[in-house]
């Protein structure tokens, strides 16, 4: 057990690579015997018990077992901490003072993402967790003329709700949504801006490929097409890439790591070929651009083409702000936005660039930011499964009251589903502004 707290270390934090092709990660024994490691640490240090569901399920596990310990705590049990982890990554970013290279080496987001995906291999997933997963699938299933407006009228009543509670699973009150079948890349399709000379400054090469992300293909393409238009106005040259894939992250949620593999097999030399080509890259979703800034290189960590994409990909705000210190940011607002509360989506923070969105809003004219740092409680699929969506909602709580009491003008996140959630939580028919709609509208364009 964990005699006491020791300090954590001063030297810079290492992410170890994902180990997942060696016979020990797949070993359930081996698994169990980590598992035990860490929860008797975390136990005896509980500083992350206020980020997410799953360390006050640990802390209660214990608490309530006849020894008080880990070892009192069934390891069938182990599980229920496993299926709270959304792998924001913020204990790993924000709390944890024992990552690597402390030696007790705590990696614990990966810890559940291998747990995981050792369950996910051995037994595989639910019908709804799949579904729920196949983004594309779904998306392009769902955004077929007529049938869009079937799915969208089903998701908007109540008593079909009910129904589709009982049935898969989702719960009734969860935001779910809305499907387009005009997508962002039908809109877009062999699109690149026309009479703009791209100019380059010493971290940005002035051209930028879209990668839309399947919640912006299909869900908000709006967004998309605000990204565009604002790009456009900073005197950047926009095209899209020419075929995408899902960026796995949903996958990687489940822990099917075999299909993150069939995407970025997709997904990378097509990307890869566009930076050769001198594209920077950018995709309007904060968890997309994590995954090929992050995760992707931690899984193939020798892969020379996955390398190349993550130093090129970018968070848009990111982008802008790279150009702006350069002097190429447009800065004639024509229309203030009064006051705005920003959520600071989970994993635009994990990216380790700084509040680059609030910095762009605070630079309009006649308009005040309030930035609110903590989690949503959506995180992927989390908030709409049936089980998982009123303790998503407890965990949005705090985020909810701090938008109530700021009275904004406005309320954004960089994560559109972030946003839906707080929404949801508002209870008073209003709806979050994406923050590149956001500058779209200060711009006037």
């Amino acid at each position: 057990m964990a005699t006491g707290i020791q300090e954590g270390s001063l030297e810079a934090p290492t992410r170890h690579s994902l180990d997942w092709h060696s016979d020990s990660f797949w070993d359930e024994d081996n698994l169990f015997a980590e598992l035990e490691r860490v929860y008797d640490l975390c136990h005896g240090c509980r500083r992350c018990v206020s980020l997410c569901n799953s360390f006050p399920t640990l802390f209660d596990l214990v608490d309530e077992s006849d020894t008080m310990e880990v070892d009192g705590v069934k390891k069938e049990d182990y599980w229920k901490v496993v299926d709270h982890c959304f792998l924001c990554d913020l204990c790993y970013l924000t709390k944890c003072p024992y990552i690597p290279p402390h030696e007790w080496n705590i990696d614990f987001p990966h810890l559940m993402l291998r747990a995981k995906a050792v369950r996910y291999r051995k037994q595989g997933a639910s019908k709804r967790d799949e579904l729920l997963s196949s983004t594309d699938k779904v998306g392009s299933l769902a955004g077929i003329p007529v049938v869009v407006n079937i799915v969208n009228a089903a998701n908007r009543n109540s008593g079909m709700r009910n129904i589709i509670e009982s049935q898969l699973g989702v719960h009734k009150d969860a935001v779910v949504p809305k499907y387009h079948s005009k997508t962002l890349r039908k809109q877009y399709q062999g699109y690149t801006s026309q009479g703009i000379e791209p100019v380059a400054t010493d971290q940005t090469s002035g051209k930028v490929a879209i990668f839309t992300t399947c919640y912006a293909n299909y869900n908000e393409p709006q967004i998309g097409d605000d990204l565009v238009k604002v790009l456009e106005h900073n005197g950047l040259q926009v095209g899209f890439a020419n075929r995408e894939q899902c960026c796995g992250m949903p996958k990687l949620e489940l822990g099917d790591l075999e299909s993150v593999q069939k995407a970025k097999e997709v997904n990378i030399p097509m990307l890869a070929e566009l930076v050769d080509q001198g594209w920077d890259l950018i995709a309007p979703v904060p968890s997309c651009v994590l995954m090929f800034k992050q995760e992707l290189p931690l899984m193939f960590p020798n892969d020379a083409q996955v390398a190349k994409v993550r130093d090129a990909m970018f968070d848009p705000f990111e982008y802008l702000m790279l150009r702006n210190k350069d002097g190429r940011l447009n800065t004639d607002f024509k229309h203030p936005l009064g006051k705005v509360s920003y959520h600071v989506a989970c994993h635009q923070r994990v990216q380790r660039i700084g509040m680059k969105t609030r910095d762009i809003l605070q630079l309009i004219p006649e308009t005040k930011i309030e930035a609110i740092e903590r989690c949503s409680g959506h995180d992927g699929t989390y908030a709409v499964k049936k089980e998982f969506h009123e303790i998503s909602m407890k965990i949005a709580r705090p985020v909810v009251n701090r938008v109530k009491q700021f009275e904004p003008d406005y309320y954004t996140s960089d994560c559109p589903m972030a946003g839906h959630q707080i929404a949801n939580g508002m209870k008073d028919n209003s709806t979050l502004v994406h923050p590149i709609s956001l500058l779209r509208k200060a711009y006037g364009i």
